[in-house]
């Protein structure tokens, strides 16, 4: 059996290592168990840069520290930079100009270096290819990235919780939990998300796309960790254990609401009469009271149910 791995696309931030995202039950999704996703992708650190040689793809691209006269500044920011070719190269981050695009698709980039690999998308290449699981990547800065899922690196932390993560990208998703910034905006229901990789998949809510298939039995998911976690159906996986009583579980949200068993935690509460319960499926169940609402009544003339309350 073969999942397929991440997609590999070239430009804006990855989707965070902690996402949290809704199915269409209303039921939340940690995806929190997946591998780093490259959904989207920041400007490479300087030690990033120059293990993809940047100094030769991106003209001799240097960053402003390793120059020793800095004699260009930015009107906006005050940065300063050793040249007038860095200085306009870093202007475009104000003025979001794009001048690189692709012949293909027509995408556009700030740079030149970030239009290279995103050919690769198109041609299927990925030269670049982790030692323990196989998985390939465009970018020797994606494996580097990578591969601290093996290794189990986190060297950027948050400064608020101290939680860390194995790249900037996911620490700068992260800290908007704490800012409470939503910058992704659902142009058709108005939803906000902290992180473009959420839009994505709650856009599918609305186009009804599938795009992750089981090869077992053929179920379809909106997003790849769903995917993920229905696999362990059929492997029987049971990663997460419960610290009080030992009980397994395929998936963290599983593990999330047993452990409420125990603590008495009940998280979701009604608006209506103040009930609180420890998932949100209950919840939602709960509220049919309220509204109503019988998704699952049927009307079977053959049913003796039926048949007798017409006596």
């Amino acid at each position: 059996m073969k999942v397929e791995p991440n997609g590999d696309i070239s430009e804006g931030p990855e989707a965070a290592n902690t996402c949290t995202q809704q199915d269409t039950d209303g039921e939340e999704t940690d995806c929190s168990d997946t591998e780093d996703s490259e959904d989207w992708r920041e400007p490479l650190s300087q030690s990033e840069a120059q293990s993809e040689h940047m100094d030769m793809s991106c003209e001799n691209f240097q960053t402003s520290e390793n120059n020793s006269h800095k004699l260009n500044g930015c009107d906006v920011c005050g940065k300063q930079f050793g040249n007038k070719a860095h200085l306009k190269r870093h202007r475009r981050s104000h003025t979001g100009d794009k001048p690189f695009g692709c012949d293909l698709c027509g995408k556009q980039f700030r740079f030149k270096c970030h239009l290279k690999p995103h050919m690769m998308t198109h041609t299927g290449e990925k030269p670049f290819n982790c030692d323990v699981c196989g998985q390939t990547f465009t970018r020797k800065s994606s494996l580097l990235t990578h591969s601290r899922v093996h290794t189990l690196e986190k060297p950027f932390g948050c400064d608020l919780c101290g939680k860390r993560f194995g790249n900037k990208a996911h620490l700068k998703i992260h800290t908007r939990i704490h800012t409470g910034e939503k910058p992704f905006g659902c142009d058709i229901c108005g939803q906000k998300f902290s992180d473009k990789a959420n839009l994505s998949s709650h856009m599918r809510i609305h186009t009804g796309e599938k795009p992750f298939g089981c090869d077992l039995c053929g179920k379809r998911f909106r997003i790849r960790c769903r995917l993920k976690s229905h696999i362990r159906i059929h492997t029987g996986e049971k990663h997460f254990g419960c610290d009080v009583c030992g009980k397994r579980f395929s998936t963290r949200a599983h593990l999330k609401s047993h452990t409420s068993n125990h603590t008495g935690e009940k998280p979701f509460g009604c608006d209506v009469c103040g009930k609180r319960f420890s998932t949100r499926a209950h919840l939602k169940r709960h509220m049919r009271i309220h509204t109503g609402e019988k998704p699952y009544l049927l009307s079977c003339p053959q049913c003796c149910l039926c048949a007798s309350s017409s006596l």
